[in-house]
């Protein structure tokens, strides 16, 4: 054989090993590993978090393995967007909003004062540009990321004292996190952002005053009820608060395309998994609160329209960065596109169903 056959002969052997590496490569088992914001006792939203891995291990026929690390076994809550970011865990599950020191705009796929609803975020982030820019702001800090759970409008809060004026915030050490909690603090708020497995610890020691956390069902199972009576049960800062599935960029990358298609759509029913477990609970639990003697309660409107002005004040003050008005912007046009309809036809259908029902 002459050289020129030679070498023909060799680069198409070598094309052919090229061609059954990848397959091979494929089908190789990866076990990746998922840090989140969330302790094991959190219900909902650990479970959120192991339903994302069980069903990414499910549907990729143990190909991939996701092996979840609860907040505190290795890197504490607030630190696994860095984890992810440096390469030292391949994916985090949690709050976005957890990591406005990032970037302000990580608010708004969590929740921002006077935001989206768990309808009208799924419509914004699937129909109009929301998942763009998610993995827009992602790409800033090397992150591949997708909405993976909701928990569905959020509760007001707990207090020990009832709060009839916007005055009774003036001094009040109150945990919550985000720009929710930016805006609180312009009423004269002391605000906190504890992570929630130290929240009922922070309560019962004194160290705040107050807190919110998510709503009726996981409340309860946290025990604030047993310290502070005042449940408001409608809230400003979180009417329906997104979590998040962000992969290492590189990671995501050096999956296979059926792979990546297994995350988006595992993250896509984390979401509606978690907002139906959630709303299935929350009444019978609101229930049980009020037989153990919680005293439910709505904010005044006064306290409302003051809500309404500094959570304008908050976002108002990032304006300035392009991303951020960006975002915003797409969320108010896309708010105005969809609420009507939904006010006028399912809102109309429940007041009624309310008034001739009870």
């Amino acid at each position: 054989m002459d050289r020129r056959s030679f070498l023909r002969s060799s680069a198409l052997v070598g094309s052919a090993a090229a061609g059954l590496a990848a397959p091979a490569y494929a089908q190789d088992k990866r076990t990746l590993t998922m840090v989140t914001t969330w302790g094991r006792d959190l219900v909902g939203v650990h479970d959120s978090a192991q339903h994302v891995a069980d069903r990414i291990t499910e549907m990729s026929g143990g190909n991939l393995t996701v092996e979840v690390v609860a907040a505190g076994e290795r890197f504490d809550a607030y630190e696994v967007f860095d984890a992810v970011t440096s390469g030292s865990a391949d994916m985090y599950h949690g709050a976005d909003y957890y990591f406005t020191d990032k970037h302000p705009a990580y608010a708004f796929f969590t929740a921002v004062p006077f935001g989206l609803t768990a309808q009208e975020m799924l419509n914004w982030y699937y129909f109009d540009g929301g998942m763009e820019l998610h993995d827009q702001l992602g790409e800033i800090f090397g992150l591949k990321s997708f909405l993976a759970g909701n928990t569905g409008a959020q509760a007001g809060g707990w207090f020990r004292t009832p709060i009839d004026s916007p005055e009774g915030f003036d001094g009040l050490r109150f945990r919550m996190p985000g720009l929710g909690g930016e805006a609180l603090g312009r009423l004269g708020a002391n605000v906190l952002s504890i992570p929630g497995a130290g929240v009922f610890e922070a309560l019962s020691s004194g160290a705040i005053d107050g807190t919110e956390w998510i709503g009726p069902w996981a409340d309860e199972k946290a025990g604030f009820h047993k310290i502070a009576k005042h449940y408001y049960t409608s809230g400003f800062h979180e009417p329906g608060a997104g979590l998040s599935l962000a992969m290492n960029r590189a990671v995501f990358t050096s999956l296979t395309p059926a792979q990546r298609a297994i995350v988006k759509s595992a993250a896509l029913e984390a979401h509606q998994w978690t907002l139906s477990r959630f709303l299935s609970q929350n009444g019978a639990a609101l229930q049980r609160l009020r037989a153990a003697g919680v005293q439910l309660n709505e904010f005044p409107p006064s306290v409302w329209d003051a809500f309404a002005r500094v959570s304008t004040e908050t976002l108002d003050q990032y304006m300035s960065d392009r991303l951020f008005a960006e975002i915003r912007n797409s969320v108010t046009e896309s708010v105005r596109k969809s609420s009507g309809w939904i006010q006028r036809s399912e809102g109309a259908y429940r007041t009624q169903r309310d008034r001739v029902f009870g």
